[in-house]
């Protein structure tokens, strides 16, 4: 009944929190007009780092969504060079991030990391397929106990300037676990492999941890929608 009314606070943010505070107290000790900013500025960023509690699907097969967002492209795109391995170019589901989006990202799939590859880049629009390319990401590919492997990027933004990820290679990992945030406007793709079938479409909200992005065992088209 608490989870309702009392969302926990990410680690990574309670720093800034701690910061801000005391930061608005001198504020209103200086000019109270710039103490209540203050006061609004702490309560955007604790709003900001907020890290919900997320029910996820259990059943083998389903690829969940790793962030909150709006899925911006559906489309068969290579790999990220630093991970690839082979000339394979499966559908990439590209979800956008905006500043008031959370931006706790999770594991899509359970499995095992195989693999971990930061890389330094741009700091483009994130709403852009081109950010996907030329900005600032982590890749993270993972192998679940059924189908073939799978990878994510954690993928920095306009506005993002630190992306935190906790995982280690060789980990064991759930579908829907937490794996760690990106600050402040950001993009999350996932690379869907044959015969990983897409299950939403552009233009669709999603939501972290809950949300199926895509399923192995499906038996249908890739799906069309209409906005209204």
């Amino acid at each position: 009944m608490l989870r309702r009314f009392f969302v926990p606070l990410h680690p990574d943010g309670l720093r800034f929190v701690l910061a801000a505070a005391p930061t608005t107290v001198i504020l209103f000790l200086l000019w109270a007009p710039a103490g209540w900013l203050g006061v609004i500025l702490t309560l955007w960023i604790a709003y900001f780092f907020r890290d919900p509690w997320r029910v996820t699907p259990e059943r083998s097969g389903l690829l969940v969504s790793p962030a909150d967002g709006i899925v911006v492209s559906i489309a068969a795109a290579a790999l990220p060079s630093e991970i690839a391995s082979g000339d394979a170019t499966p559908a990439r589901i590209g979800i956008f991030l905006n500043i008031f989006d959370v931006h706790v990202t999770r594991c899509p799939v359970g499995g095992r990391v195989t693999r971990l590859r930061y890389r330094k880049g741009r700091f483009v629009n994130a709403s852009f397929d081109k950010a996907s390319e030329d900005n600032e990401r982590m890749a993270i590919r993972i192998a679940p106990t059924e189908g073939p492997e799978v990878v994510f990027v954690q993928v920095a933004g306009l506005v993002a300037r630190r992306i935190v990820c906790d995982l280690r290679e060789g980990q064991q990992v759930a579908a829907g676990q937490r794996i760690g945030i990106i600050r402040f406007g950001s993009r999350v793709d996932v690379y869907c492999p044959p015969p990983y079938v897409p299950m939403v479409i552009a233009g669709q909200r999603v939501v972290g941890g809950e949300t199926v992005l895509a399923d192995l065992y499906a038996d249908e088209p890739p799906r069309q929608g209409i906005a209204q």
